[in-house]
């Protein structure tokens, strides 16, 4: 068996935000970049369950992104990726991102392809929609349970207000979350090992790009606490429903 596991970076949660160009670029300098959590604490570590299971199964990465991304991708390769690819292209573009996916799942012919839940920064929650589509194969989102009887796999994942349990047989895209695996740190011999696995770079494919960023906004900053007094209620009932229009 061969599985596909879609790696981004974004910036650890701690980095200060701030954009630049009139708002028009996230600025980098001095951000501290990591492996998007849901990829690498789910998507990743389940892959890397199922291989255990059976060692013939190959887990392979792919990342689309600059000679950034790297460090990122090598670090995957540490927790137990068996090889990489990068396509060396820039873009925040969901279906340009999700073209090149397919774009390297078509030659490789995999039976399994994970991704995470959405990224940390952007949220979208898009690129394993999108490479099903480009794909013509079964996709399940937000998966909290991911088993694999032979080519049966048989998926639990969130809906509102509760879960719902699928079967779909393989090949199969299927975006994962909290639930599916439990985070791995990498060992000494993973990191020693995940020089020497290989980290094929790939020029991209022909595909559209349909989105582009025209700017970025910070939250509003947050107001004061404003304190009432305990022997006046009303000013509180007052202050509930004039501004903070709570009913």
């Amino acid at each position: 068996m061969k599985i596909l596991v879609c790696i981004s970076k974004t910036p650890d949660t701690t980095a200060k935000i701030a954009f630049t160009q009139n708002n028009t670029k996230f600025a980098s300098d001095g951000v501290q970049w990591i492996i998007n959590p849901y990829d690498e604490w789910y998507a990743l570590v389940r892959a890397i369950e199922l291989k255990e299971k059976d060692p013939s199964t190959a887990v392979h990465l792919i990342t689309v992104g600059g000679a950034d991304m790297e460090p990122i991708i090598r670090k995957a390769l540490a927790i137990g990726g068996d090889e990489a690819i990068r396509v060396n292209a820039e873009s925040h573009d969901p279906f340009y991102i999700a073209s090149q996916i397919a774009a390297i799942a078509r030659q490789g012919t995999y039976d399994l392809i994970f991704t995470g839940k959405e990224t940390i920064d952007y949220n979208g929650s898009a690129i394993g929609g999108m490479v099903a589509e480009l794909l013509d194969l079964p996709y399940i989102s937000l998966a909290t349970k991911f088993d694999l009887n032979g080519t049966t796999a048989t998926v639990i994942r969130e809906t509102e207000g509760g879960e719902e349990t699928d079967e779909a047989s393989l090949p199969l895209v299927v975006s994962c979350q909290k639930g599916v695996a439990e985070q791995r740190i990498p060992n000494m011999k993973g990191i020693m090992g995940a020089r020497t696995k290989p980290l094929k770079v790939v020029e991209p494919a022909a595909a559209e790009t349909l989105t582009s960023i025209v700017s970025f906004e910070l939250p509003p900053a947050k107001a004061g606490v404003q304190l009432v007094a305990a022997d006046n209620p009303a000013e509180l009932i007052r202050l509930l429903h004039e501004e903070a229009r709570v009913f």
